[in-house]
């Protein structure tokens, strides 16, 4: 088992940053890719970043390449995505989500919200 807690929501303006955080807690011994996922009102969960467990190999979609870098802390358990020049569709609902032995596990997620 493993659980999953997203930080770091919150209101901004555009334009502006915001730094969200992924705690891991459980297995976490084992290796394991991280994710970050976003659900924005009345469309679907859509893929945003994901980091390897070495941080090698990292991968973002199309609308934040170049704003959001991802990047973890395996020490501390801790993923993080670092958001900029954000814009107001980037509001949503931020997930982290990883994948281990087969078992999905998401986080309850937090709420980004950006103002015009």
């Amino acid at each position: 088992q493993v659980q999953l807690v997203e930080s770091g929501g919150g209101v901004v303006q555009a334009g502006g940053s915001l730094r969200l955080s992924c705690a891991a807690s459980g297995r976490t011994s084992i290796r394991y890719t991280l994710y970050w996922f976003r659900q924005a009102p009345g469309k679907e969960r859509e893929f945003v970043a994901s980091m390897s467990w070495s941080g090698g190999v990292t991968n973002y979609a199309d609308s934040v390449k170049g704003r959001f870098t991802i990047s973890r802390d395996n020490a501390q358990n801790t993923g993080y995505l670092q958001m900029s020049s954000l814009k107001f569709e980037d509001t949503a609902v931020y997930y982290c989500y990883t994948k281990i032995l087969g078992s999905d596990y998401w986080g309850k997620g937090t709420l980004v919200t950006v103002s015009s």
